[in-house]
């Protein structure tokens, strides 16, 4: 009996393989596109994920959200807009919650969307946000010395017609003018722009905070006719107290208001549900375009039994010879694996070709976990598919393998 080194075997299943280079492509190809989509449907993911937790670090640390309706449901998930409930606070939640955490940093904000003019150009739409000098140093907003200043408790007591803008509506307004001590028009009334924030992009795939306008809560409240508080922010000394901080806050407002007509939240905790939505749709998308590499595997499989039927009289000559059933076998196995280890090797240069081309308009990072999970599912697809023609082979009848037409 002829028995062969591991090495004759991969070198006899090289040369077979090369015979026939268009045959070969054309079998990797489910594997190829298999493996493509998943390391680009992962690296998509990966890239949202990590763009979601710079926009919150972006966003400031330590900080409690207090805002209207019911956000999270009992498991942790978001709530349907069903949830939502038409809720402000006012003046007296403020000095409540600020005697309680005398401490922390209290932060009231209002909100509301309006036109902005500057000169002939009219800006639709835009978040006018009023609030008090905490709120700048919180949420990292506050510009840089050549980009201005926000404004300071004596302007805010003051109720002063003052402005921060963020990058984008400031481009829009003047353009490459600079917009420091220019005036804007919001809802009739003269605003003073004294800063320009960097830019800082969306919240979560929310609107850009680079359109946001800052000013002083008095003058919001003033456009609006009232008092009403649609978000306030507690910024925490001591991050170790953010749960016990929430849990008192919500005791403290339980006083006044429904259980499921306001929220109390971190940025964490935001963070975990918005990514355990990308996760699972992540893992969703990717088993889908893994379906591909089991078509692929039967693509090898099919390409491999017919293979074996060309090569029937060599198979029987080999056995007449003397060669071992199972070094057949194991050629035929490794003729298998290889296909489907030349598909995941193109694979992933193409995913990663992909990534970094996606990278340019979209957020998407590859991870070494992700090339080696669909390079190892893809050889791994080799084996599995690979078994049945390597056994029809193994078994064939030396005899009815020579006489074979």
């Amino acid at each position: 009996m002829i028995k062969p080194s591991p090495s004759d075997l991969i070198k006899s299943s090289v040369r077979s393989i090369a015979k026939n280079k268009g045959r070969t492509l054309l079998t990797s190809l489910g594997i190829i596109i298999g493996v493509t989509s998943v390391i680009l449907l992962t690296s998509i993911g990966n890239g949202l994920k990590k763009y979601v937790s710079d926009q919150f670090e972006s966003l400031g640390s330590n900080v409690v959200y207090i805002v209207p309706g019911k956000v999270f449901n009992d498991e942790g998930g978001f709530s349907n807009t069903e949830s939502f409930v038409t809720l402000t606070f006012d003046d007296k939640d403020i000095s409540k919650i600020s005697r309680q955490f005398k401490n922390d940093l209290v932060i009231p904000s209002t909100q509301l969307a309006v036109d902005v003019k500057a000169g002939d150009k009219i800006k639709k739409g835009r978040s006018l946000i009023g609030t008090t000098p905490e709120y700048g140093p919180a949420n990292n907003s506050v510009p840089k010395e050549t980009n201005g200043r926000w404004f300071t408790q004596e302007e805010t007591d003051k109720n002063s017609k003052v402005a921060v803008l963020g990058n984008k509506i400031a481009q829009d307004l003047f353009g490459s003018v600079n917009p420091l001590g220019k005036k804007i028009i919001v809802k009739g009334k003269n605003l003073k722009v004294i800063g320009v924030v960097d830019k800082k992009g969306s919240t979560f795939g929310g609107p850009s905070l680079d359109d946001h306008i800052y000013t002083t809560i008095g003058t919001v409240q003033n456009i609006t006719g009232n008092s009403d508080i649609n978000t306030i922010q507690v910024k925490i000394k001591d991050k170790s107290l953010i749960n016990k901080t929430k849990t008192d806050l919500e005791k403290l407002l339980l006083d006044r208001y429904e259980k499921d007509t306001f929220s109390v939240f971190d940025s964490s905790q935001l963070l975990s549900s918005i990514n355990s939505i990308i996760g699972t749709l992540t893992i969703a998308l990717t088993g889908i375009a893994a379906i591909s590499l089991v078509v692929g595997g039967i693509g090898i499989m099919n390409i491999m039994l017919v293979t074996v039927s060309e090569r029937t009289k060599e198979i029987g000559l080999r056995k007449a010879i003397g060669a071992y059933p199972r070094a057949i076998l194991v050629q035929f196995l490794i003729e298998a694996i290889i296909l489907s280890a030349l598909g995941g090797f193109i694979g992933v240069v193409l995913g990663a070709l992909g990534t970094l081309a996606i990278n340019q308009f979209f957020p998407a990072q590859i991870t070494p976990g992700s090339i080696i999970l669909a390079f190892g599912v893809s050889s791994l697809v080799g084996v599995i598919f690979g078994v049945a023609p390597a056994r029809k082979a193994s078994k064939l009848s030396p005899i009815e393998a020579l006489r074979y037409e």
